[in-house]
């Protein structure tokens, strides 16, 4: 296993066709990209007790959840979008990844990977201050850096002891988690708990209350307990998004605190 490039397209009949891969961990790559596309998921009917959760589902019933089992490349990007807006997280993530990150391989020079662990477990986290990443989170990229090769195994655990692995971690707690363990185990349970967005969009459509809580939330989902994470996909794809009220509020980058 190492670095890799695939390039991989869908024929007419939905078939995944393999265009080439490229590094020593092409081979990997190639054998695992229908689980990426959703292959071990079966999406499973659900017992609907509320409209918004009916039309949802009939209206994005073919949606798979993806299992890429890579939790370190998960993590880097969700832990950089703790406490700041999707934007700032977004620039944080391209020049992290154009100053630490390595060139893929393959035939295309500007396509850049993702931090090496070792590299980014080594950078000291008062340097990342000028790319507007604070030290908490810094310190929690190199806490997972250090991880990385533990963390192959932890994606063989169920979804519930690989949340416990990862929880161990400081600056790992139930938002990043809850963030994760969907596209990296397929785990249809996985929510994001303190989530600003998601606990609103939760109460919107199911209570049409335009703001809630994460007690709320849980609450309103409990009928679906172990598809939780499913329906608030579905919902989302089906358009549900609580009201905004107000002014949009200055964003002020964190380097200049």
């Amino acid at each position: 296993m190492g670095p890799a490039t695939t390039h991989a397209t869908i024929d007419a009949e939905g078939q995944l066709i393999v265009a080439g891969s490229w590094g020593p961990g092409g081979d990997w790559l190639a054998a695992r990209l229908p689980d990426f596309g959703g292959r071990l998921d079966t999406s499973p009917a659900i017992k609907a007790v509320h409209p918004a959760v009916q039309r949802a589902q009939r209206n994005h019933r073919y949606v798979r959840l993806a299992r890429t089992g890579d939790l370190y490349h998960a993590l880097l990007p969700t832990i950089l979008g703790q406490r700041i807006t999707a934007g700032e997280a977004f620039r944080q993530w391209s020049t992290l990844v154009h100053r630490l990150g390595v060139p893929a391989p393959g035939p295309h020079p500007r396509l850049r990977l993702p931090p090496p662990p070792e590299v980014l477990a080594s950078h000291p986290s008062w340097a990342m201050h000028r790319w507007g990443i604070e030290a908490k989170r810094a310190s929690t990229l190199r806490a997972v850096a250090r991880h990385a090769e533990q963390m192959w195994d932890w994606a063989t655990l169920t979804a519930a002891d690989c949340a416990g692995r990862l929880a161990k971690i400081p600056g790992v707690g139930p938002w990043t988690i809850g963030s994760v363990l969907g596209p990296t185990l397929a785990d249809p349970d996985a929510l994001a708990v303190g989530d600003y967005h998601v606990k609103n969009l939760v109460s919107w459509a199911l209570a049409g209350r335009a703001r809630g809580t994460d007690e709320q939330m849980l609450e309103l989902l409990s009928p679906y307990a172990g598809q939780r994470g499913r329906v608030v996909r579905q919902l989302a794809l089906d358009g549900w998004r609580a009201p905004a009220f107000g002014p949009r509020q200055r964003i002020l980058p964190m380097a200049s605190w």
